[in-house]
């Protein structure tokens, strides 16, 4: 067995070495050739072989770049009797982050920023909690939004608590009518079914964020209800989900408890691992 062919027979990937290495040896002979002979044009023959072969090696295109997950938990700290949601999704986010596969991932929240108005309150489909900049000051969803899409992220996933639902339950949200809208569908129901089965939360399924009715922010290409964080013409994100988890009185127990957010945080990276690996998205 020849040395270059135990060598892909360990592994496809030394093709290219074992290419390189009889390169070598072809430029070596050429020389010696040229030693004995005197002949020039061996030589002049060998560089020319040389220079194309590795031409052909040399990879031309951009460099890949890492995918990059943006975490968005809510900052609402007005939802609720004795109920932060801003306290209860991010210490989901921080048990996802601090779970297995390690991710370049990133967190972005507005809590206690006091140069940013509703930096700790208001609502994901207001205008006046959103676009509107008031006394100078742009919004708590705006700055988050600002900081996240100089990230160039993959991959973005608000969380929030639901309210007034009497369920004790998990949605998965997306935006309607974009590009992704279908790989999106796909991603939240998986994070929904996940979690669903982590706890003993009901699986409700994905909404699209236009079935609302919610409040006044509208998509500037659809012209329809939707949530701020999700509209493609503010986030630059292709995969975008908000996974409204649990009701801030039918799911209160689990909520407000380290276990409970921490089984949530778990089953949120784990099921979004498994599906940047079946996408292959690098």
């Amino acid at each position: 067995m020849s040395f270059c062919t135990a060598l892909i027979r360990v592994s496809p990937k030394n093709k290219a070495f074992c290419a390189l290495y009889l390169l070598i040896n072809t430029i070596m002979k050429f020389n010696n050739w040229y030693n004995v002979s005197g002949t020039k044009s061996s030589s002049y023959l060998a560089l020319f072989i040389f220079f194309c072969i590795t031409q052909s090696f040399m990879d031309n295109s951009p460099a890949k770049k890492k995918r990059v997950i943006v975490w968005q938990p809510s900052h609402q700290t007005d939802t609720g009797k004795d109920f932060s949601e801003a306290a209860t999704c991010n210490a989901i986010i921080e048990a996802a982050m601090k779970t297995k596969p390690k991710l370049k991932e990133y967190k972005v929240w507005s809590l206690g920023k006091e140069q940013y108005h509703h930096a700790d309150s208001g609502s994901n489909t207001k205008i006046s909690h959103t676009t509107a900049v008031i006394d100078g000051k742009i919004s708590g969803y705006a700055y988050e939004l600002q900081e996240s899409n100089k990230l160039n992220p993959t991959v973005f996933i608000a969380v929030h608590n639901n309210g007034g639902t009497r369920r004790n339950a998990v949605w998965g949200y997306i935006h309607f009518g974009d590009k992704y809208e279908q790989e999106n569908r796909e991603l939240a129901g998986r994070l929904a079914r996940a979690i669903s089965a982590a706890t003993n939360l009901e699986d409700r399924g994905v909404w699209l964020d236009s079935t609302t009715g919610r409040n006044d922010y509208r998509c500037q290409a659809t012209g329809k209800l939707s949530f701020y964080s999700l509209d493609e013409n503010i986030n630059t994100a292709p995969y975008r989900v908000l996974m409204e988890v649990g009701d801030n009185a039918a799911s209160r127990d689990l909520l407000i408890s380290d276990e409970g957010r921490k089984k949530i945080g778990e089953a949120i990276k784990k099921e979004l691992a498994a599906w940047l690996k079946e996408k292959n998205i690098q």
